[in-house]
């Protein structure tokens, strides 16, 4: 698993926002041509790259149509938790414990407890 800084997180931002971008996309065309009675489309390349690479950095996708993400990190005391973000905030400003959720959100920085 990846641990990443808010630093290296922020700086993601832009890809992630590309990535995300490619998963929802897609999935809103899905639901489109459901509708027109044709089936969900079938994932593309694209779409299996993106999530492979979010994958590959530990990020897990929570909500594609919001951009739900979180981040995970480890703070100086040893305590993992998640650095979490979606798409419609200009920046990375909040964190939460893996048992807190989205309702648990609190400002960052994050100070040792």
């Amino acid at each position: 698993m990846r641990y990443w800084t808010v630093e290296e997180a922020r700086a993601y931002l832009p890809r992630l926002r590309e990535l995300v971008a490619i998963v929802r996309d897609t999935a809103t065309v899905g639901q489109r041509a459901e509708g027109n009675g044709r089936g969900r489309a079938a994932a593309t390349e694209e779409v299996r790259a993106a999530l492979e690479e979010l994958e590959a950095g530990s990020i897990v996708l929570r909500e594609p149509e919001t951009g739900l993400v979180d981040f995970p990190a480890r703070g100086e005391d040893g305590v993992v938790y998640f650095l979490c973000y979606r798409l419609d905030e200009a920046d990375l400003a909040w964190w939460h414990r893996p048992e807190d959720g989205f309702p648990g959100r609190r400002p960052l920085p994050r100070d040792p407890e």
